[in-house]
């Protein structure tokens, strides 16, 4: 199965990389095709010469010196002369294009009747056939002597630059990918409702302008937060002098009984509202975060409401330690019991327990539940269920300071059908570690 790098910075430096390799590859060859037929000619002409030599000294020496001259040129030149004999064993020259145009170009030097051949009697080398009268003579040269190797300071300084050129496209990846991740740590750090530290603004005009904007961006994300915060933070408060006021009034009035404590549960249920409102207004970042356990955290929650007279089952198993803000947890979970008490039909259920090193704390209820399509629209603010569960007021706004809290612990938070009917509420966060 091909593995396909996933991150920008292998995919950037596989492509460069190919890219330098296939161009080396390229320039290469294309030195080969321009250099062969110059080596060819080159080749063609040594060896013709080395046969007109060969055959003039053969010719103009003295019978009886013959030998001696054949000895010579072997010793000092390595070049041999052997006479033609009938069923001598000859192999053919390769199909190489250099030896191919060698071949042709001494054959149109020496003749149509010469002969080539890679080996004569097991013995390697190149070997080309001439006449002296009716005799036919076989000349052997080295093929050192005439194909010379690449030289390996080509295939040296070849292998440097293309290492320099990798590194080289490695650095400008590693430029251009580590002000990305920075940017991608910074937009991790605002979904998590936090303001993370301005981005240094530097590197090539893109990125600097990319920095630039999501600096400003930040400045901007901060400032409308702190506004609503304000705006919110200050209705709320208003609105709390005239209910106490009602309050009072209703309890000085002396009127039917009834419509008193019809008109006391509405305004407990406003205040309640505006509870909320100031919950969601509060910003968390005041708070210390601790090392405690999600479990711990629970367990008192689930005392709290014991004390108060609802019926809630706890089963609270330990989980691991880590990080947690326990004043904006503990809100948390409320609402999550809060929200089980008033829609959950009289059953409800807190429970923790350890999944795969994982803190995971579920509110369970046996009430209408919610479509799975409209799981994730009701953590959005002011949003809230006009069907099943929508029977009763409120301001929308409780899942969404749940989600907002556990999201700024880098947690989870699920809404998920309950078997059997009903919902259960998850509040997943990572470990310590």
């Amino acid at each position: 199965m091909a593995i396909r790098p996933r991150s920008l910075l292998w995919r950037t430096f596989l492509l460069l990389a190919a890219l330098v390799v296939l161009t080396t590859i390229a320039w290469f060859e294309i030195f080969l095709a321009y250099e062969i037929e110059p080596r060819a000619r080159q080749i063609a002409q040594n060896m013709v010469s080395v046969v007109n030599l060969t055959r003039a000294a053969l010719v103009t020496a003295q019978p009886d010196k013959r030998r001696e001259l054949l000895q010579e040129l072997a010793q000092r030149e390595a070049i041999q002369v052997y006479p033609s004999e009938p069923g001598e064993e000859i192999l053919p020259l390769s199909d190489r294009p250099l030896q191919h145009l060698v071949s042709e170009q001494v054959r149109r030097e020496l003749g149509p009747n010469t002969r080539f051949g890679s080996s004569r009697g097991g013995l390697r080398g190149f070997w080309v056939t001439f006449n002296i009268d009716e005799d036919e003579y076989w000349v052997r040269v080295p093929r050192e002597r005439l194909e010379r190797p690449i030289a390996t300071q080509w295939l040296g300084w070849g292998a440097l630059a293309l290492a320099l050129s990798l590194l080289a496209a490695y650095f400008i990846v590693i430029s251009v990918n580590r002000p990305l991740r920075a940017l991608a740590a910074a937009a991790t750090q605002i979904g998590k409702g936090k303001r993370p530290e301005p981005l240094h603004e530097s590197g090539p005009d893109e990125l600097r302008m990319l920095s630039r904007a999501f600096n400003q961006m930040s400045s901007d994300l901060a400032r409308l937060d702190q506004d609503r915060a304000l705006i919110l933070a200050g209705v709320s408060h208003d609105l709390r002098t005239p209910l106490a006021r009602l309050r009072l009034g209703l309890e000085m009035s002396g009127g039917d009984e009834q419509l008193r404590q019809g008109m006391n549960a509405d305004i407990e249920e406003m205040d309640r509202i505006i509870e909320q409102f100031l919950d969601f207004a509060r910003p968390e970042g005041g708070e210390a975060a601790e090392s405690t356990r999600l479990s711990v955290l629970a367990g008192v929650t689930a005392d709290h409401y014991a004390k108060l007279g609802h019926a809630l089952d706890a089963d609270c198993k330990p989980t691991p330690a880590t990080s947690i803000k326990p004043k904006a947890m503990h809100r948390a979970i409320s609402n999550l019991v809060d929200n089980a008490l008033r829609y959950g039909g009289g059953e409800v259920k807190l429970t923790t327990c350890e999944v795969k090193g994982e803190s995971v704390l579920e509110v369970h209820d046996r009430g209408p539940g919610i479509p799975e399509s409209e799981a994730e629209r009701l953590k959005q603010p002011f949003t809230r269920l006009e069907a099943s569960r929508g029977g009763h007021s409120g301001s929308g706004l409780g899942l969404a300071i749940v989600d907002r809290i556990v999201r700024a612990h880098g947690g989870r938070f699920e809404l998920l059908s309950r078997s059997g009917g009903g919902l259960t509420a998850r509040i997943v966060l990572p470990s310590a570690g």
